[in-house]
């Protein structure tokens, strides 16, 4: 199989692995529900919330993993909804792509073909890199989605807020030696948040290569491709002014990365979308304020895509 025959690449610690052979799962994180074939023979990692209602198909920031949904998704089959939350390629228990593929393009085939496999238009729902891959498969044509849900994204996003991120997703390339660091490293990034006392959830956040290191769980690739916001911005923008399905927009009041100009510049190329803004909450908005988030989309969908 093409993806057990990857090249093999020096870690930090100068120790020889195959992609497919690097970092093992921690005890306590949790198996995957499904497996989807995505683009490429890419294998897309999901979990999936209710056995039947409305499709509601989540993606997640770059960084992140399926496992940010839970409390939405566990409050969206309360409704009624089925909700799939996916793994992009190359983060938690997806593949990694082989030729080191993460661009747009390629997170909009993997949708594709999971959406596809699924056989039934869905409610999209993106958050920050998951939220562009919506955008620009709905503003595109390429998957028809009965509601389409951006979270903290839009075409205009802030650039030191981009360059926050990639500093925290980037930092100890050579891993860590403890769990304790995780953590550390989490909180520096995200001061508004209780640091929490039990370290058994970071199971879900790395893997331990066999150097003995903790590193995070997506492909070191991901961080090696080149991101102009500039480039994005124009094609984006010209998805938004596509979007003829119902659509909204929630931002986190204190978010770095969509101000609120972002935002209603998004509302403007899409003026028939809703807006909620979520006072308490940073660019992570599900985590941050989950409650609060969830009440927003499931008001909304409750008028455009009801649970059946």
């Amino acid at each position: 199989m093409l993806l057990r025959q990857m090249r093999r690449l020096k870690d930090g610690a100068g120790v020889e692995v195959t992609k497919a052979e690097r970092g093992s799962r921690l005890d306590g994180a949790p198996e995957p529900h499904r497996m989807f074939e995505a683009s490429g023979g890419v294998r897309v990692a999901a979990d999936i919330y209710g056995d039947k209602g409305t499709l509601v198909v989540l993606q997640h920031g770059g960084g992140q993993t399926r496992h940010a949904w839970k409390g939405a998704g566990q409050k969206l089959a309360a409704a009624g909804y089925r909700a799939i939350s996916l793994d992009a390629r190359g983060h938690g228990d997806s593949d990694w792509a082989p030729d080191g593929d993460y661009s747009n393009d390629a997170l909009v085939e993997d949708l594709v073909e999971v959406v596809n496999e699924l056989g039934e238009s869905p409610v999209l729902v993106g958050a920050s890199m998951g939220g562009g891959t919506s955008l620009t498969a709905v503003g595109e044509d390429r998957v028809k989605a009965r509601a389409l849900v951006l979270v903290d994204t839009a075409p205009r996003i802030e650039v030191q807020g981009v360059r926050k991120i990639r500093d925290f997703m980037g930092q100890a390339p050579d891993g860590f030696s403890s769990l304790e660091e995780v953590a550390e490293a989490i909180a520096n990034y995200q001061p508004h948040r209780t640091r929490p006392r039990n370290l058994d959830g970071l199971a879900k956040n790395v893997r331990l290569w066999p150097d003995g290191r903790y590193r995070w769980h997506w492909d070191p690739e991901f961080m090696r491709r080149k991101r102009a916001l500039a480039d994005r911005i124009p094609r984006q923008e010209d998805a938004a002014k596509n979007v003829k399905c119902p659509s909204l927009l929630v931002r986190g009041g204190l978010s770095d990365v969509l101000s609120e100009e972002g935002a209603q510049a998004y509302l403007s190329l899409v003026p028939h979308s809703e807006y909620a803004n979520v006072g308490e909450a940073a660019h992570m908005v599900a985590g941050d304020r989950n409650d609060v988030f969830v009440a927003a989309v499931l008001e909304f969908l409750s008028k455009v895509a009801p649970p059946t």
